[in-house]
This record gives structure tokens, C-alpha cells and sequence, in this order.
């Protein structure tokens, strides 16, 4: 039995999943692709072969199958680029017609790891917001806030859902200068992947940030799952000179990064 491991399986695979990415790219979201079994045909490759390589595009967020309809070219991956930490506290807007919808608002009180989080008291009284982030009408994420109350006495879920960063702003006088953010893999829960329109355990990327004013008084901290299938984040690397032999940066620093925030 030919082993799927061996080189020459690898290999084909890839050539595979190279043409795959072709016709992704010749056309647009939503197009259809030939079916499996006149690609297989076409490449000269087996059946299983051209399905491992589909499953891998379909898991990665490039092709959707559809029962009953064929292959098509999967919705666009909305794209955030990351910021040096140099440079100030904004990041180039992700592209379409970003909004919220909120699903919880409460008071709650701190507790000992958001208090931590925040710098205030696990006795101290926060706003809890849980909301859905949309694309284009589409969900893409979900963000889990919470927000010192003496910060922002009055808000309301409305000015949650019409940007809250330029509620802090005009309303507030508040000036958000900072934000440390962590970017790790996850995988969405049955809950929230309902809410996003995704199978239970899809992939899903984590963010969690606290945001600080100019003073340095943290001012949020926000947990959100993003859909792995329609988000990556792209950086920008500044590299040394032709010749220089620096060893690449240590993966385990962090970039700063604001990501898509209202």
C-alpha cells in the first residue's frame, strides 16, 4: 500500500493544493471551482489525493463546499496588518463596513484576575459587555469587555454599538494611548461558534488586551475570538542590511497591535 506520508505523496499533494490556490485566485468569492472529480482527471492524481488537499483548503478558509452545489471560492479573509511598537497607538482599519451588536450589558464586580488585569480592586464595580462584531454584515467575532464604571458613568449599549473608542473620546475626554495584546490559536466552543455561523470547534484566533489613556490608567480589557476562516493578521519586518547574520527576533515578543476597535 502506497504510503500518503512518503515524499512523493507529499509532494504531489502540494502540487495539488498549488493548483487549487490558482484557481482560488483567478477568481472571486463565491465562484464555483470544478468538481473533485474533473480536477482529479485533470491533474492525473487520485481521488483521495485531490480531497486532502480540498479538506485542507476548506479547513484554512480558502474553498467552502457546499452539499449538493459543488466547491466554491470562500468569502475574503479580512486582513489587520500589525504596528510597530513604535509607532502610535492606531492601525491601519481593517477593510469593510465594520459593526457591533451587543448581546450582554451589566455591572459586575472586578474579581482578583480582572482586577489584576485593570489595576483596580477585586471589590471595584465594572461594566460587562459582551458584543458580536460584524463585517459587511457578517459575524466575525466575539468581544468580551469590561470597562472601569467610574471611567464611563451613562454608557449605554447603544454608544457600545456606534464605537465606543470615540465615546471615550468625545464624551469622556479620555485619550487611549497603549494597548498590550496577546494573539494565540483556539477553537470555539458550541455557544460560540452558533454565534458566529461556524461548526462547534472551528479554528479561532484569541486576542487579549489591555488598553491604557495617556496617563497609563488601563481603561479596558477585552478578551475576543475571531473566525479563523475569514481573519489573519499580516506584520511588517524590518530586516538588518544585505550580509548582516542577526538571528531572526525571538518568536516569543510581542508586537504592538490595536486590531479592528471601536
Amino acid at each position: 500500500m502506497h504510503d500518503n506520508r512518503s515524499p512523493g505523496a507529499v509532494l504531489k499533494r502540494e502540487r495539488v493544493r498549488a493548483h487549487l490556490l490558482a484557481l482560488v485566485e483567478d477568481r472571486r468569492p463565491g465562484d464555483a471551482i470544478p468538481s473533485e472529480r474533473t480536477l482529479s482527471a485533470q491533474l492525473g492524481v487520485s481521488r483521495p489525493t485531490l480531497r486532502a488537499a480540498v479538506d485542507e483548503l476548506v479547513a484554512t478558509g480558502r474553498l467552502v463546499r457546499e452539499h449538493g452545489r459543488g466547491m466554491f471560492v470562500a468569502p475574503a479573509k479580512i486582513t489587520q496588518e500589525l504596528v510597530a511598537e513604535s509607532g502610535p497607538a492606531t492601525a491601519p482599519h481593517a477593510p469593510g463596513a465594520w459593526t457591533s451588536r451587543v448581546l450582554e450589558f451589566r455591572a459586575v464586580t472586578a474579581g482578583a484576575r480582572v482586577g489584576r488585569k485593570l489595576n483596580v480592586s477585586p471589590a471595584a464595580e465594572l461594566v460587562y459587555v459582551a458584543r458580536l462584531r460584524l463585517v459587511d454584515g457578517a459575524a466575525i467575532a466575539l468581544e468580551y469587555l469590561h470597562i472601569p464604571a467610574d471611567l464611563v458613568p451613562g454608557l449605554t449599549p447603544e454608544q457600545m454599538e456606534t464605537g465606543f473608542y470615540a465615546y471615550l473620546h468625545k464624551e469622556r475626554r479620555v485619550t487611549t494611548a497603549r494597548a498590550v495584546q496577546s494573539i494565540e490559536p483556539t477553537v470555539l466552543s458550541e455557544g460560540e461558534a452558533q454565534l458566529l455561523g461556524v461548526p462547534e470547534l472551528s479554528p479561532a484566533l484569541l486576542f487579549d488586551r489591555v488598553t491604557s489613556d495617556s496617563a497609563g490608567r488601563p481603561v479596558e480589557y477585552v478578551r475576543s475570538l475571531y473566525r479563523g476562516d475569514r481573519y489573519r493578521i499580516v506584520s511588517r519586518l524590518a530586516l538588518g542590511p544585505a550580509g548582516d547574520d542577526r538571528p531572526a527576533p525571538d518568536a516569543s515578543r510581542s508586537a504592538s497591535w490595536w486590531g479592528t476597535v471601536e
